[in-house]
């Protein structure tokens, strides 16, 4: 990213200063910490991808601050703060995950059980 523009690409020819890693944008809550802090925060993530995400968070961070982020179906993920502004913040992640894993349902179970059916059109008893 172009620090002086927040701009993620570049005109040059060869594509050169674009973003290696494919983002996938996505809406789902998961708990940020930050190094040395007890407290979680619930966050919202608005795009991830193996390297890194962009998250909803109302503070202001400082630039390389040390964060872990649990997210659903790949667990606890630590990295760094990349960038903040206006409400969100960008997380490099220190390890690669798989952001398909993320969007998965929760849980292990072969059917839907019955309290999570919907009752629209439900035979009545």
């Amino acid at each position: 990213m172009d620090g002086a523009t927040g701009d993620d690409s570049r005109n040059d020819a060869d594509g050169a200063g674009k973003r290696s890693n494919r983002r996938d944008s996505l809406f789902l809550t998961a708990q940020l910490r930050f190094d040395g802090v007890d407290k979680t925060y619930d966050v919202r993530i608005r795009n991830l991808s193996e390297g890194g995400m962009m998250a909803e968070y109302p503070r202001i961070v400082g630039i390389g601050a040390r964060v872990t982020v649990d997210l659903r179906n790949i667990g606890e993920c630590p990295g760094r703060v990349a960038w903040c502004a206006e409400g969100r913040i960008g997380i490099a992640l220190d390890s690669p995950i798989d952001p398909k894993k993320a969007r998965l349902p929760v849980g292990g179970g072969t059917s839907t059980p019955t309290y999570a059916k919907s009752l629209l059109g439900a035979p009545r008893r």
